[in-house]
C-alpha cells in the first residue's frame, strides 16, 4: 500500500472520532430559561440571599452558651486535631487589640466593597427598603445577638476601615463577642481601652480615615485571608489565628478535647515515673494505650 494512503487513513481516524464525540455536545448557540424576577420585598429581607446557602440549608446546628464557654479553653492544637477536612480553615496575620484575650463565638458575616456612585445610590435605596442603616457595623450594633463574632470581608491589607471605638461600643451592647476584620480599624488606642477588655478585635491594620466601603452582603459567605466563613460558622481566634468550623463540629471538639487532656496527663505522668522509653510514651505503644483506655473507662 502507499505509504502515503496510509498516513492519509490514520489521520482521518483522528479527526472523524473527535467530529463524532463533538456531534453529541450541546449545540453553541443553547437557549435557556429567563432569570426569575425577585418577588416584591424579596431584596429588604434581613439576610442576604445566597444560592449557596440555599443549598446548604438546613440551618446550622444550635451552640450552647456552655459550649462556647469551653471552647475558650481548648487549644488551637487540639482543635486543629478534631476537625477533619475543616483544619486548613485557618486564618494568620491579624493584630488582637487586646493581647492575650481569646475570640469565641458565632461568625456573623458582612461584606463590603470599594464605593463608587451607583453602587453607593443602590446601598442607601436597600437600606431604605429594608430599614437597616447602610453602614453594616451600625446594624450589628442595632442586630447582632449574644455570642456573635462580626466577620467582616474588607480587603485585606489593601482594604478599608470598619469601625471606630463608638461602632465597637455599638455592637459590644449588644452582647457581641468581638470581631474580626479581613481590613483595618480606627481608634487604635480607644479600642485598646479597659473597656474593651472582654471584647477583642482581630485587625490587619489600623488608620485615622473614616469608614467608606459599602456593605453589599449581610449574613452570606465571605472570604476572610484564603478562607471562606459562613453564617453561624464557630470562630475560635487566639494569638496564633482563627479557626472557622461548622457548628456541627462542637461537639465532637469538646470531646476530643476531654480525651486528650486525659491522655496527656496519663503520658506526662508515665514521663516523671521514668519507667518507659520516650518513643512508648510519645505516642503511648498499643500496650500503655489500652492501659489508658482501661483506666479512662
Amino acid at each position: 500500500m502507499n505509504i502515503r494512503l496510509v498516513g492519509l487513513s490514520i489521520l482521518s481516524i483522528f479527526i472523524i472520532v473527535p467530529l463524532s464525540k463533538l456531534a453529541a455536545q450541546e449545540p453553541f448557540d443553547q437557549n435557556f430559561s429567563p432569570d426569575i424576577t425577585a418577588p416584591d420585598g424579596f431584596r429588604s429581607n434581613r439576610t442576604s440571599y445566597s444560592a449557596i446557602m440555599d443549598v446548604l440549608e438546613p440551618p446550622v446546628t444550635e451552640v450552647t452558651e456552655e459550649q462556647l464557654r469551653r471552647l475558650r479553653d481548648v487549644p488551637l492544637e487540639v482543635i486543629f486535631g478534631a476537625i477533619g477536612d475543616y483544619r486548613l480553615n485557618y486564618a494568620t496575620g491579624f493584630e488582637n487589640t487586646q493581647p492575650g484575650k481569646r475570640l469565641v463565638g458565632r461568625a456573623l458575616t458582612m461584606r463590603f466593597l470599594p464605593p463608587r456612585p451607583d453602587l453607593t445610590e443602590a446601598a442607601l435605596t436597600l437600606a431604605k427598603e429594608g430599614n437597616w442603616d447602610r453602614r453594616y457595623y451600625a446594624r450589628a450594633a442595632e442586630e447582632a445577638s449574644p455570642g456573635d463574632v462580626v466577620v467582616a470581608e474588607l480587603g485585606g491589607s489593601d482594604g478599608h476601615n470598619l469601625f471606630g471605638d463608638m461602632g465597637a461600643t455599638g455592637i459590644q451592647m449588644r452582647g457581641a463577642a468581638g470581631v474580626i476584620i479581613d481590613g483595618g480599624m480606627r481608634d487604635y488606642t480607644g479600642l485598646r481601652d479597659e473597656r474593651f477588655e472582654d471584647f477583642p478585635v482581630f485587625y490587619k491594620f489600623s488608620d485615622p480615615h473614616t469608614t467608606s466601603w459599602l456593605g453589599v452582603e449581610y449574613d452570606t459567605p465571605v472570604r476572610i485571608g484564603g478562607v471562606t466563613v459562613l453564617p453561624g460558622d464557630i470562630v475560635v481566634g487566639d494569638t496564633g489565628g482563627v479557626f472557622f468550623f461548622p457548628s456541627s463540629l462542637v461537639e465532637r471538639v469538646l470531646e476530643y478535647a476531654d480525651e486528650t487532656a486525659a491522655r496527656e496527663q496519663f503520658q506526662l505522668q508515665l514521663l516523671e515515673d521514668k519507667e518507659h522509653r520516650f518513643r512508648d510514651i510519645y505516642p503511648l505503644s498499643p500496650e500503655l494505650q489500652a492501659e489508658f483506655e482501661r483506666l479512662r473507662n
